[in-house]
């Protein structure tokens, strides 16, 4: 209110100022008719002075002074009949000062209601961050979140049998018999995300993180974050950002735990710290990630909330992925075994040395242990699987897709 006021009077006194000046037809102690005479009778002073000094001849002098006569009776006579006005149009300055009143309080009314926030208290930097502080105490356990927000029940998903759906139900007996069984239980969290129970999925990642005690890795946490946060449909409960917390505490690099706290930062009304997270998160993943194309679609929008000039960089293209691939495999079905053989292990070098010297996508390594695999080489295939646990233990998402072709190529644990 204390604003509108504010702004209510300057307008209203910069206005008046403005037509007054209108009104009285004038800019200074005397009327614009007045200021002319002045100037006329200067001229001919100026006329008498040139004719005595014989600059000019007495015939131009009086016909100057004719000329200057004429302007100085017509002068005289408009501050005769208009007095202070000095002739201005009196209509013409009320309508001129009536748009000015309108244009400055009407138009900076009408301004302000487009790209302003009317009714809208103060903000500073303090208060915001206070807010901050109380939603972030305000802010939902995990199972009152999937209470409130939990997406409803799609149903199971396509192509789901009931032979798998029957091992699904004796798994979730035999863990229910070995609480303590960490096999069972990696094998729980998975089956129940692929059918879509995103919260019995987290309650065994919560079992699974138990049973692992202090081993629990900074994965297992993302992990645990990510199902927390889709089980409640998008929403970052309090659980979920001590998960995520419990991950980056393990491991202050871990990409997925950085990207959902970017996302619980900008819940809680903090673009600035999302942000941050997010740029940096993006300069340093590969453009095939998974949390890249979100992080694309919504980090200019957290820049302008922040008040931070960013320019989002161009989208690489993901590099080639050179190594045999099924279709190669056929390719080669009809040469000779020893040919096949030699020309797989020339596909499976080069790969393998693109790995071993740029890295490489879950693709690549999953290409490479299905390789080996193919070549009966399964000492090979379980060592590159032992090494690829290490490279995407923060990537939950990557290490799924290699651990596929480890359980194809018989090496997975």
């Amino acid at each position: 209110m204390v604003f509108w006021i504010i702004v209510g009077v300057l307008s209203v006194g910069v206005a008046a100022v403005l037509a007054l000046t209108l009104l009285r037809g004038r800019v200074g102690d005397a009327p614009p008719a007045a200021y002319d005479l002045e100037v006329y009778r200067d001229q001919l002073r100026e006329i008498e002075r040139d004719a005595t000094r014989g600059v000019i001849g007495p015939e131009d002098a009086e016909r100057l002074r004719a000329e200057i006569s004429r302007k100085i009776l017509a002068a005289d006579a408009q501050l005769q009949d208009h007095g202070e006005s000095g002739g201005q149009p009196r209509l013409l300055g009320i309508l001129a000062a009536g748009a000015i009143v309108a244009g400055i309080a009407g138009g900076g009314v009408a301004l302000y209601t487009w790209i302003g926030a009317p009714g809208y208290g103060d903000l500073p930097v303090a208060a915001r961050i206070a807010q901050s502080e109380q939603a972030r105490a305000d802010r939902l356990g995990q199972d009152a979140a999937e209470e409130r927000f939990a997406p409803q029940d799609p149903g199971l998903p396509d192509g789901t049998d009931a032979e798998y759906l029957a091992l699904v139900e004796r798994l979730r007996e035999t863990v229910a018999e070995r609480p303590g069984d960490r096999r069972g239980l990696r094998f729980l969290v998975r089956s129940e995300a692929a059918l879509g129970n995103m919260a019995a999925a987290r309650r065994a990642q919560e079992q699974l993180i138990e049973a692992k005690g202090e081993d629990a890795t900074a994965a297992d946490y993302a992990t645990l974050a990510e199902l927390m946060i889709n089980a409640a449909g998008g929403y970052v409960s309090a659980d979920a950002e001590t998960a995520l917390r419990k991950a980056l505490d393990r491991d202050g690099r871990a990409p997925t735990a950085r990207f959902y706290l970017g996302v619980y930062m900008a819940q809680v009304d903090r673009p600035d710290a999302a942000f941050r997270l997010w740029r940096d998160l993006l300069g340093e993943s590969t453009p095939d990630a998974p949390w890249v194309p979100p992080i694309r679609a919504g980090i200019e929008e957290l820049a302008a909330r922040a008040g931070v000039r960013y320019e989002l960089p161009p989208e690489s293209a993901a590099p080639a992925a050179p190594g045999p691939t099924a279709g190669d495999v056929e390719a080669a079905g009809d040469m000779d075994p020893e040919a096949r053989r030699e020309m797989i292990r020339g596909m499976v070098a080069r790969l393998s040395d693109r790995l071993a010297t740029e890295g490489g996508t879950a693709q690549d390594w999953a290409r490479l242990i299905n390789a080996h695999g193919v070549l009966g080489e399964t000492e090979r295939a379980r060592a590159i699987w032992a090494e690829a646990q290490s490279v995407f233990a923060e990537t939950p998402e990557g290490l799924a897709t290699v651990r596929a072709a480890a359980e194809n190529a018989g090496v997975a644990q």
